[in-house]
């Protein structure tokens, strides 16, 4: 009996779970839910650290595992309502999906999104008010980025409005879990985030870029082609990191943060692989697309090794330039 192991493969009976299960699995694209659940994980033990609040907080493993899982389903309603509103762009880019194969409605994929966000909403209002109103903003972002009045449509806009709550929202949420989210550190690092996210963003739109045209939606690939669009994201990706440094000069983050300048790096592979377009064989997108998830997560561990190490005082001899 084969096993369906990636969206893009057919899908067939089970033993143990029916077509119509796997199809709402589908739905939340498990890949994507790792970043936010373990970037969230980081960034919330990040704050315990550096707030030194394990006293105040001795059950805290309990609620970074609370958290960081809704903060995961927030970002599985997204994906199950983003998908109910782009049947038409699917059927044309990703007939795979679970949707244009008939094998999940568009009202049950919707009905699935809302559930998810009201359960992520109640239980993000239980930990704390701050983690509340954040998680409540990504919903209002995520929600208006595909119902009307649908912000994914709109040039250079879709791209910053979903970067907002992917990049700057997600960590401010964590980091209010056990400390100021509006203290200096979160809001730098969620800044740096957010402009990565604007750049990098531009990878998911390579494989949807015909789809996209002809259903009414403009993008930086569907509207100067893939190499403006490489080159215009190209300053989004590298220049958050490369201002690190400017940041400790000016004694806004401390200086044990400066090997964070390393994701330059990563960031540069995004673009050299966007101009590429190489399709991955079992996840949906381009290999930027997924590098650009796996720098975000390596980024959130490294800022919460730093934080520790720094905190022991095991980098001091890091100094500012």
């Amino acid at each position: 009996m084969s096993v369906k192991l990636t969206m893009k493969e057919p899908y067939v009976k089970s033993r143990f779970l029916s077509t119509k299960f796997r199809g709402y699995f589908d739905l939340l694209r498990p890949f994507t839910l790792l970043a936010p659940f373990f970037v969230s994980m980081f960034i919330m033990f990040a704050s315990l650290v550096y707030n030194n609040k394990f006293d105040e907080f001795p059950n805290w493993w309990v609620i970074i595992g609370q958290a960081s899982l809704t903060l995961a389903f927030l970002n599985g309603a997204s994906n199950s309502l983003n998908q109910a509103t782009d049947v038409e762009s699917d059927k044309i880019s990703k007939p795979y999906r679970p949707i244009p194969r008939g094998v999940v409605e568009r009202d049950e994929a919707q009905s699935i999104a809302y559930i998810l966000y009201l359960f992520g909403l109640l239980r993000a209002v239980t930990i704390n008010v701050w983690f509340g109103i954040f998680v409540f903003l990504i919903m209002l972002f995520t929600v208006m980025y595909s119902l009307p009045p649908r912000m994914k449509r709109f040039l250079f806009v879709n791209q910053v409005w979903i970067a907002i709550p992917r990049g700057l929202f997600a960590i401010l949420a964590s980091w209010s879990v056990f400390g100021d989210p509006f203290d200096i550190v979160p809001l730098t690092i969620g800044s740096v985030a957010l402009v990565f996210f604007i750049g990098a963003m531009t990878t998911k739109d390579i494989v949807d870029c015909e789809a996209d045209r002809k259903t009414g939606t403009r993008t930086l690939i569907n509207t100067f082609g893939i190499k403006k669009a490489a080159f215009i994201s190209l300053p989004f990706l590298i220049i958050p990191f490369a201002i690190i440094p400017i940041f400790i000069h000016y004694h806004i983050i401390d200086s044990y943060l400066l090997p964070l300048t390393i994701f330059i790096i990563p960031s540069f592979f995004v673009f050299y692989l966007m101009l590429k377009q190489q399709l991955s064989e079992t996840l949906e997108n381009v290999q930027g697309w997924s590098l650009m998830y796996v720098t975000y997560l390596f980024y959130a561990i490294s800022f919460t090794a730093l934080i520790i190490l720094g905190k022991l005082g095991q980098l001091d001899f890091i100094q500012p330039i």
